[in-house]
């Protein structure tokens, strides 16, 4: 007898028209959205599956959502709608101005400051602090910009060079070094851009971060976690060249391109790994006894 009075208010214009009201902003703002940001997003997912120096991106973006989704909301936390309306405002501005230069990274920035001031709108600041780590991650995983690449590729590619070179002479291997090029017996190695260390740079900068955030809890030791990656690539970096060469002089100089050549970077790229891993685990032991 009670349900059929619900099922007609169901039914109702006025229920109808209510709910409407409810969904229609919602529904409206997501359109805007995606008219506005449409172009950085694809163009963002784009590079991510072509271009090898961003390939990292399709691991960052998946873990950010779950380190998201595993903190959760926060309980203390209010809508702050004015603010976050400001910071809207001023990514759509960012937006607007990026498309007028045709500058991607600027226009991807705006992207993510729009998604953070949605945050702030409906969850608040204290919201969107409290997902620090996902919004780094994400934040590293947006591409430098091309004259950025350019100009820090040359200066790692040169000391990428000499290191390799200097490992090489430390075990009675004849080389001569130009630029970045190192010239042995049996021919020469070319350091390119893809072996200047900027890809393992980003790749493990990325990586340091995320441990950091994980494992650590003091600000200072996932400063020097984040801090020690740079050299840790760039040494590393210099022993795939002179792994490299040494395989050249030795070896076969045909060992020194194709799948031999790829296969040194993620070996040395998994043992990268297992410094940062140890040096976490040592920060973290070290942060216990500080504590006690």
């Amino acid at each position: 007898m009670a349900t059929r009075p619900q099922a007609h208010l169901l039914r109702s214009p006025t229920i109808w028209h209510w709910h409407w009201q409810l969904t229609a902003p919602t529904l409206l703002g997501a359109l805007a959205f995606l008219a506005l940001f449409w172009q950085p997003m694809m163009t963002l997912v784009r590079d991510w599956w072509s271009d090898p120096e961003a390939g990292y991106g399709l691991l960052l973006f998946p873990v950010a959502i779950y380190l998201a989704q595993r903190r959760g909301r926060l309980a203390a936390s209010q809508p702050e709608p004015a603010l976050g309306l400001a910071l809207l405002a001023a990514a759509v501005v960012l937006r607007y101005l990026s498309g007028l230069a045709a500058e991607l990274f600027t226009m991807r920035l705006s992207l993510l400051g729009a998604v953070g001031a949605l945050v702030v709108c409906m969850a608040g600041w204290r919201q969107l602090w409290h997902w620090w780590l996902p919004g780094l991650l994400l934040l590293l995983s947006v591409p430098l910009p091309a004259v950025v690449l350019g100009s820090l590729a040359l200066p790692l590619q040169l000391k990428a060079s000499q290191l390799g070179a200097f490992l090489l002479e430390a075990r009675h291997v004849p080389v001569r070094l130009s630029g970045n090029v190192i010239h042995l017996p049996g021919g020469s190695l070319f350091v390119t851009e893809a072996c200047s260390g900027l890809r393992s740079i980003a790749a493990l900068l990325s990586l340091g971060v995320l441990i950091g955030g994980v494992w650590l809890r003091s600000p200072w030791s996932r400063v020097l976690l984040v801090a020690a990656t740079i050299p840790v690539a760039m040494a590393l970096n210099g022993v795939r060249i002179f792994g490299t060469g040494f395989v050249v002089y030795f070896v076969n100089p045909a060992l020194g391109r194709g799948m031999m050549h790829y296969t040194e970077g993620w070996v040395l790229f998994v043992v990268a790994f297992g410094l940062l891993s140890g040096f976490a685990w040592a920060m973290r032991r070290l942060e216990g006894w500080t504590t006690r």
